[in-house]
């Protein structure tokens, strides 16, 4: 039984209780996510380090009415266990469950939908400035951690966000260990004063009284101006956001629901924009999680004694096989560096970063960047390999096409997590990638359908081609495929062409990458159908192998294109556009995911749901 837990039933509830019970009601809140998290995966560090946080702020604030924007969003689980969600918390990232991100239409207490990180700021800006221009009454927060401050974006908005007048609290969640203190008394003090309403009436006050000098005024209200910088300079190290025109409170200890309460009262009385810094732990209040928040960020479902992951993989991943390949590529070309936007383990580039730390560039949460320093790095003589989720390569969009393909740059991106997902969601379903790099000259893309195919492209891609280059491989591991060459990744041995991996009469099936082997078992049950299909693996999405297609589309008389990606741009449009341009006679059929959103369930689900199991590429296949 939770003693508090069971009796709040919307935030205001906690507002009755003492700050005793409230940290009651955060253990509490604690064991329910690890338990949560522990059965169904998802994001535990994150959140079990901002329990106090989301407490406080709901003590200060009314989220019926006031808003509030998580940046990212992985966060935000305390946050929905308080909004009237508690109840069905247990169906958290199931299909038509909880999402684990903030979702408006699934709460009016979701203010905005995140799932990318550094878009709080600029978002919450808006809100609180069409609050204002239309006379509304109700206060605006966003709750940034530090890594998304490195996403330019977050910067911009801060910048912006000087100018306004109109209240807007920003609490930078810093959960580093490593961050700096300040120093000295007099910091202390400052930061003390600097931080309460009398201190900002004082200066306006004085201010006006100095101007009013003739002559003087404006020389003196200089002077101190000077006199003031130079001490902030000297003894505190949080002039930023004050250079910014934005005030600043902190840092305040993010476990201390009083001292956070207190902090919020004062930042609302003081008015405009304000950056409340809190500094917290992440992982608090389960042991494994504290010790290794890396792994405990987003997990799969795990034992909570032991930590250990329920299901345990062999190791090996397409990440893996990505890293440890680009790394012996490196051993023989000196001119391949590795870059990630703040992701080395989840691409698994800390593998190449552990050999070749000199050639390995981690730019923080900072896609754009990622890919117009590559950019600056091909144009110089290097051969720069990108590594970036599916779902956050869609960021720097501009800059793959402008920088890189404009310029027909050597890049290679690996463009890890393509396809469906699963149960993180809409935000981070990577089924864009084909369809938007389509559009884009000069890019050659890739699809492998093995482990052994991604190792052989890979190669191709750093040491064959040479204009941009995308290597795109899901989440799940694929196959390890035949192996046709030894570690030593001779390059001759990759033929960038289709390949017809079984031959048939009745129907063409092309398999896009990771769906050949649900068109090999969808081929074995058409063949009980008594249906000889022919299956083509079409290895390379761009430039299509348009000889072999046509081939088979003429003997076959009936194609059908399966792709994880949604149809609109996809592999399946383009073989249809080049069919009909040579003019060949057939019926060609598109299974992908059509160009709606894909909610969050487990992938086996969605690909059952739009028929991209090897039963629903059958049925297909026998009513055509």
């Amino acid at each position: 039984m939770s003693k508090h837990l069971d009796l709040i039933n919307k935030p205001q509830d906690i507002k009755t209780l003492k700050i005793e019970e409230l940290y009651e009601l955060a253990e509490e809140i604690r064991a329910l996510i690890i338990n949560t998290v522990s059965e169904n995966g998802g994001h535990l560090a994150s959140n079990l380090g901002v329990v106090e946080l989301t407490l406080a702020l709901n003590m200060v604030y009314d989220f019926s009415k006031d808003r509030i924007v998580w940046d990212v969003g992985h966060q935000s689980y305390t946050h929905k266990i308080l909004s009237e969600r508690k109840n069905i918390f247990h169906t958290l990232r199931k299909e038509g469950g909880v999402s684990g991100f903030p979702k408006t239409s699934e709460s009016c207490y979701d203010a905005f939908n995140t799932g990318h990180s550094s878009t709080s700021v600029s978002a919450a800006l808006g809100m609180a400035r069409a609050r204002d221009l239309k006379d509304k009454d109700y206060k605006v927060c966003a709750v940034i951690g530090d890594g998304a401050l490195t996403g330019g974006m977050a910067f911009e908005g801060l910048n912006d966000m000087g100018q306004d007048k109109g209240q807007l609290l920003v609490v930078l969640n810093d959960n580093e260990m490593s961050i700096n203190k300040n120093v000295g008394g007099l910091s202390k003090y400052l930061n003390k004063i600097a931080s309460k309403p009398g201190y900002h009436n004082f200066k306006k006050g004085l201010r006006k009284k100095l101007i009013k000098i003739p002559k003087i005024g404006e020389k003196v209200i200089n002077y101190l101006s000077r006199i003031k910088t130079a001490i902030k300079y000297l003894t505190k190290q949080n002039v930023l956001f004050d250079d910014l025109g934005v005030k600043y409170i902190g840092p305040v200890n993010g476990h201390n629901i009083k001292e956070m309460v207190q902090a919020m009262e004062r930042a609302n009385k003081i008015g405009g924009p304000v950056v409340l810094h809190v500094k917290t732990v992440k992982g608090l209040g389960y042991d494994h999680a504290e010790k290794r928040p890396q792994d405990f960020h987003g997990v799969a479902p795990f034992h909570v004694p032991s930590g250990g992951l329920k299901s345990q993989s062999n190791g090996t991943s397409n990440s893996l096989c990505f890293s440890e390949s680009l790394c012996l590529i490196a051993a023989k070309n000196r001119n391949v560096v590795a870059i990630t936007a703040a992701m080395p383990n989840g691409t698994r580039l800390d593998v190449f970063a552990n050999q070749y730390p000199d050639r390995f560039y981690d730019v923080g949460i900072a896609e754009q960047h990622a890919v117009t320093l590559a950019a600056g790095m091909a144009m110089a003589g290097l051969v720069p390999c990108v590594a970036l989720y599916s779902t956050f390569l869609q960021r720097a969009y501009d800059q793959i096409l402008h920088d890189v393909a404009l310029q027909n740059l050597h890049v290679v991106f690996g463009i890890d997590r393509a396809g469906v997902v699963g149960e993180d969601g809409e935000t981070h379903q990577g089924i864009y990638d084909i369809s938007f790099l389509n559009t884009i000259p000069n890019f050659t893309i890739f699809a492998p359908s093995s482990l052994t195919q991604l190792e052989e492209m890979l190669d191709y891609a750093v040491n064959k081609v040479e204009g941009p280059v995308a290597v795109r491989y899901p989440r799940k591991t694929l196959p390890q495929g035949e192996s046709k060459k030894s570690k030593e990744h001779k390059v001759s041995e990759f033929i960038p062409k289709a390949d017809i991996i079984k031959e048939g009469t009745d129907v063409t099936i092309v398999a896009v990458g990771d769906m050949l082997a649900n068109c090999m078992q969808a081929a074995e049950l058409l063949q009980q159908k008594s249906c000889n299909a022919e299956v083509i693996d079409l290895k390379v999405v761009k430039p299509l192998d348009i000889e072999t297609l046509t081939t088979s589309a003429i003997k076959t008389k009936k194609v059908i294109v399966i792709e994880n990606n949604i149809e609109d741009g996809g592999a399946g449009q383009m073989i249809l556009c080049e069919l009909a341009k040579a003019g060949i006679d057939c019926k060609v059929k598109i299974l992908a995911l059509p160009n709606e959103i894909i909610h969050h369930a487990s992938v086996e689900q969605v690909f059952q749901k739009y028929a991209l199991d090897c039963e629903g590429i059958a049925q297909v296949a026998l009513s055509i």
